[in-house]
């Protein structure tokens, strides 16, 4: 087989959720993703909102089976012997799509081959193949321990960290927040500090969300109570109780993927205007968030498109940026907030 070699590695990547410009809610996943050659091998696809079939959400079980799929000790999901690469984010049925590839062993090696769309129970490469993406032939040894790796770690841990401790005095705007959350899969819990809390249940929180309105004094015993539990939490300061525009914050502040495999590395929002930096073509949703002078929230989403590498700027109309105003730049795996200042 002629295919070249390529590296094989894996990293924690993200599907960010969120409380949409229209009123919907988008799933957050967190996954492990493939890295072809250094590179995520989804941002080779284009434009695809999907995940990994190594998602942290599935149980042990599933989780350990499709491992072992991958490592061609089991039998393939699908005729032909295709296995599914990423599918849908939502539901991961077949019939929403999914990136599939025939794995196959050649001597010691690993070959990913044949990518192709795929909604039905056969592929039809002559319509729906990746053309110019693979073969990819993987070294068995490298190969076999960046899975078998997954096999020895708990695929229970970046789960566990998925909740959000949120600290605050506005009771109405915090219950608001923390449903809005659980409705996109991440655990939220509401509390006025962290006092008497067990360091067991202090470790379960991978960020803690402080209202505008709490006092540095009380930040600090929330920060000193992690500390002293030998916990490292991400600490997000809301911007204003908007709920989708602090449930971007926290999302961004959720991500664990490396920054230099992210697509969206950069947001600037200065005088009216937005500017982006993105690493690979995709779809990329910029919103305004703003507070009036009754502190009535207004929502403008003034960029939906598909864009290609490199850095970009959107000019937003006046009024959408009048008092508070705040920018959320969104791609599929990435969401970035900054609040709009002056020139």
């Amino acid at each position: 087989m002629s295919a070249e070699y390529a590296t094989f590695g894996l990293a924690p990547a993200m599907r960010a959720g969120g409380v949409l410009a229209n009123g919907d809610y988008q799933a957050h996943r967190d996954f492990v993703d493939f890295i072809v050659d250094g590179r995520p091998l989804l941002f080779q696809l284009s434009d695809l909102d999907a995940v990994s079939p190594l998602a942290s959400d599935v149980p042990p079980s599933i989780f350990t089976a499709q491992v072992r799929g991958l490592l061609l000790e089991a039998e393939a999901p699908l005729t032909r012997g295709r296995y599914v690469i990423y599918g849908c984010p939502e539901c991961a049925d077949l019939a929403c799509g999914a990136v599939t590839a025939v794995i196959e062993r050649d001597g010691d090696d690993f070959v990913w081959r044949d990518f192709a769309w795929q909604t039905e129970e056969e592929a039809d490469l002559r319509l729906n193949g990746y053309t110019g993406i693979g073969p990819f032939r993987f070294h068995g040894p490298e190969y076999r321990s960046a899975l078998q790796s997954l096999l020895r770690e708990s695929a229970a841990d970046s789960s566990a960290r998925r909740r959000v401790l949120l600290i605050g005095a506005r009771v109405a705007v915090l219950a608001k927040l923390a449903a809005a959350l659980r409705a996109i899969g991440i655990g939220a819990d509401i509390a006025h500090d962290a006092t008497g809390v067990s360091p067991d249940e202090l470790r379960t929180y991978g960020v803690v969300a402080f209202g505008r309105v709490v006092g540095e004094t009380d930040r600090e015993a929330v920060r000193l109570a992690f500390d002293r539990a030998g916990v490292q939490v991400a600490y997000v300061e809301g911007l204003a109780p908007i709920i989708p525009l602090l449930v971007a914050q926290i999302e961004h502040a959720l991500d664990r993927s490396p920054t230099e495999q992210r697509r969206l590395t950069r947001l600037v929002a200065v005088g009216g205007q937005a500017g982006i930096e993105i690493t690979s073509t995709c779809r990329v949703e910029l919103t305004a968030y703003r507070l009036d002078r009754l502190y009535r929230p207004h929502t403008y989403r003034f960029f939906d498109g598909i864009l290609p590498a490199g850095q970009h700027r959107i000019g937003l109309d006046p009024g959408t940026t009048k008092g508070n105003s705040f920018i959320v730049a969104r791609t599929a795996g990435t969401v970035l907030v900054e609040p709009m200042t002056a020139d």
